[in-house]
């Protein structure tokens, strides 16, 4: 196997991403969605989230995106605390289980919504715009309606749409969840090879265990409500991962390791 050069550099990197401390969130109806979490994600690092549903999971995400308050705790984020949603649009990008494509825009205009509420020239959108699609295998489907695209297809619009604006970070709450395993498994690949020629940071939610084990370099696994972390779990394996990889031993060992972890 080649050296895992990518994960290498880091973890020679220190720089910290996101700095989660004691990080608790109480709903109004009282319910405790997430309890004293405790995290630090690097600099470059994919990292996967595992679960029971109703954990918290992407109430964690909602927060890191200032999408919901935090009742306790700190989060920072690139070095800043988090106190209200207005966040850079070029800090981070969110992908959700849905495509939520607007029906009525092409793929080209679906993905350059983002950028239409920044002060950007329309060369340069046009510029973004044309590298984010090719970078997601989305070349010459530009006039192509969501109607007229696969499920695998609208997901790449979405991704498409959060690259646009070429983010530090990358949030994605299940995005292939409703995919077969064949579209599952090559934007499994594609996802990595973007990742690696983005040098972003990663935060995926599945509730696949083998699919946190082939993308992640980190594993976070979280307990029933209250959702509390309970371990992270580096995966050793190197970049650039093939199918192969996944009938190798280490690799069922860790999946194996997880998978006992979320029964307990």
């Amino acid at each position: 196997m080649q050296a895992d050069i990518r994960k290498s550099q880091t973890k020679e990197h220190s720089v910290e991403t996101i700095s989660m401390k004691n990080v608790s969130k109480i709903y109004d109806n009282g319910h405790t969605a997430v309890q004293n979490v405790d995290l630090t994600i690097k600099e470059g690092d994919f990292v996967s989230f595992v679960g029971p549903s109703g954990c918290g999971k992407s109430t964690i995400f909602k927060m890191v995106a200032g999408l919901t308050t935090i009742t306790d705790g700190h989060i920072r984020l690139f070095n800043e605390e988090i106190e209200s949603n207005e966040r850079d649009a070029r800090d981070l990008a969110y992908v959700f289980q849905d495509a939520t494509l607007l029906p009525w825009l092409n793929v080209e205009k679906n993905v350059r919504m983002p950028l239409t509420f920044q002060s950007i020239k329309k060369e340069e959108q046009n510029k973004m715009v044309k590298e984010s699609l090719e970078l997601v295998g989305l070349k010459g489907y530009e006039h192509a309606m969501p109607r007229e695209l696969s499920g695998g297809m609208k997901m790449r619009v979405s991704i498409a749409r959060a690259l646009v604006s070429k983010p530090k970070m990358l949030l994605m709450d299940e995005p292939f969840g409703a995919l077969d395993e064949i579209t599952r498994q090559n934007l499994q690949e594609e996802l990595l090879r973007i990742w690696n020629t983005q040098k972003m940071t990663v935060l995926f939610i599945t509730h696949n265990v083998f699919e946190s084990v082939y993308l992640s370099n980190r594993v976070a696994v979280m307990t029933a409500s209250p959702g509390k972390i309970d371990d992270v779990i580096d995966v050793p394996l190197p970049y650039p991962r093939n199918a192969e990889i996944r009938t190798a031993p280490e690799f069922s060992s860790l999946v194996a390791e997880i998978s006992e972890k979320l029964k307990k």
